[in-house]
């Protein structure tokens, strides 16, 4: 009876660890979609006017959603992970697009879209160009709860596992600490 009681809340804890394996991924790729993505064509765009939608566009997302303000960390707050810095700045460059007059001159836009590259997109360690986001924003404001949800999740697989385990009659365990098979 014990057992089955012990195999039912590891049967649980996988489902929630499936079900918040799932809605991560799905937070991830709809950031993705509706504002790293739009991030990403706004840095590559080879005119104002296409940066110009592209980046406000992925401002719209960010105020929508509130990403304005606050830090993606839970414990202790980095430069990195500050959602106003990196807001301020996407509206910032949204600025300094709108300001550009339709008249400049071909070096005037090439100027202010290189700026724009510069302040979207980055080099990572291997070469690759990822787009400028505070870590862990896809899971914002929630990053609290999806990490007491993950906790839980491999809490309820792994203790009752390890109750499983030691405690069958199969096993006892040695004065030093090792388990061993009668």
């Amino acid at each position: 009876m014990k057992r089955q009681v012990f195999v039912t809340f590891c049967i649980i804890g996988v489902l929630s660890l499936f079900a918040y394996l799932g809605v991560r991924t799905w937070n991830s790729v709809s950031f993705d979609r509706n504002c790293s993505g739009l991030l990403k064509r706004a840095g590559d765009a080879n005119t104002v006017e296409m940066a110009k939608e592209q980046l406000k566009m992925a401002v719209n997302y960010c105020e929508t959603h509130e990403l304005t303000s606050g830090y993606t960390s839970v414990m202790y707050n980095t430069p990195d992970e500050e959602i106003g810095f990196w807001y301020n700045n996407l509206k910032s460059s949204l600025g300094e697009l709108n300001a550009v007059v339709p008249n400049a001159t071909q070096m005037e836009k090439s100027n202010v879209l290189m700026k724009l590259r510069e302040t979207l997109l980055d080099t990572d360690d291997k070469g690759k160009t990822v787009v400028t986001c505070p870590k862990g924003i896809s899971r914002y404001p929630y990053n609290l709860l999806y990490g007491i949800w993950g906790i839980f999740s491999l809490m309820m697989i792994g203790i009752p596992w390890i109750l499983i385990r030691f405690t069958s009659s199969r096993y006892s365990a040695s004065p030093l600490g090792r388990f061993r098979k009668r």
